[in-house]
Parts: structure tokens; sequence; C-alpha cells
């Protein structure tokens, strides 16, 4: 099991915020339960996002670079409010490929806050996701 959101040192920030999303998600797994597809949920989620004020972009897309030229991109589940990936799973168990794969969206987005959403369990598995080495002079013009 990945333990880097518990780690001395990684608190995240962001937490009003991220305890609003995780409200959300908790209201959709009650609702639904598990079973369904992780479209189902992502459809579901933006609903509840929407019913709670909660801004959002779904399936955002973010360029990736190296050394200055366009390789590539990632498409994230969701950026919320500007400030918080969140990558949902509807899978028996979370691994470290995906804890790895969120770290890589923050990193490629400049932020620090991440959550990982699995609905496939009887309760909605949550993981909290930081950046390592995050930089405090993020930089967000691929946000505009």
């Amino acid at each position: 099991m990945n333990l880097e959101a518990m780690k001395p040192g990684n608190e995240l920030t962001h937490s009003e915020l991220t305890d609003r999303i995780i409200g959300a998600a908790i209201r959709v797994h009650r609702e639904l339960g598990p079973g369904f597809l992780e479209a189902i949920y992502e459809e579901a989620l933006a609903v509840e996002f929407a019913a709670s004020g909660i801004r959002f972009e779904r399936q955002k897309p973010v360029g990736l670079f190296y050394r200055e030229q366009h390789i590539g991109e990632h498409r994230l589940d969701f950026l919320v409010e500007k400030t918080v990936v969140l990558e949902l799973k509807a899978i028996s168990a979370l691994e470290d490929i995906h804890f790895a794969t969120v770290r890589s969206y923050l990193k490629a987005c400049k932020l620090e806050t991440g959550l990982l959403l699995n609905f496939a369990a009887a309760n909605l598995t949550v993981k909290r996701v930081g950046r390592e080495n995050y930089a405090r002079n993020r930089a967000t013009d691929f946000l505009s």
C-alpha cells in the first residue's frame, strides 16, 4: 500500500476543498454503490459537483513537455477549482502505479494536491496524494 500522504511533512494543502470533494464522492457512492464503470461515477460526480457549487473541468487535457518540446498530453478525470487533480477508479484494488500516475499529473500541472478515489469497494476508497518536491512558485498558465 502506498503511504505517500502519511509521511511526516507531507501534509496536503487545500484540505477544505478536498473535504468537499470527498463529501460529494461519498454521496455518489452511497447512492450508486459499487459495480458500475468508472465513466458512470464520473458522470454522477459531475452532477454532484454542480449541485454542490464545486467548480470543475472534466477530461482536462494537459500538455507534456520535454526540453520545451510538446511530447504528448495527459487527460485528467477532473481538475477541481484549478487546484486539485482528481483521479477516479472502479477497480478491485489500488496499486502503486495509480499513485505514480496521480503524481505525474500533479507534476505536469505544477500542482501539489491530488485525490485518488476508488468506487469499486463496498466503502469508497479515498487516498490523498501529494507531489514530491513541489515548487512553491507554481506556474498555472496551462489552466487559463
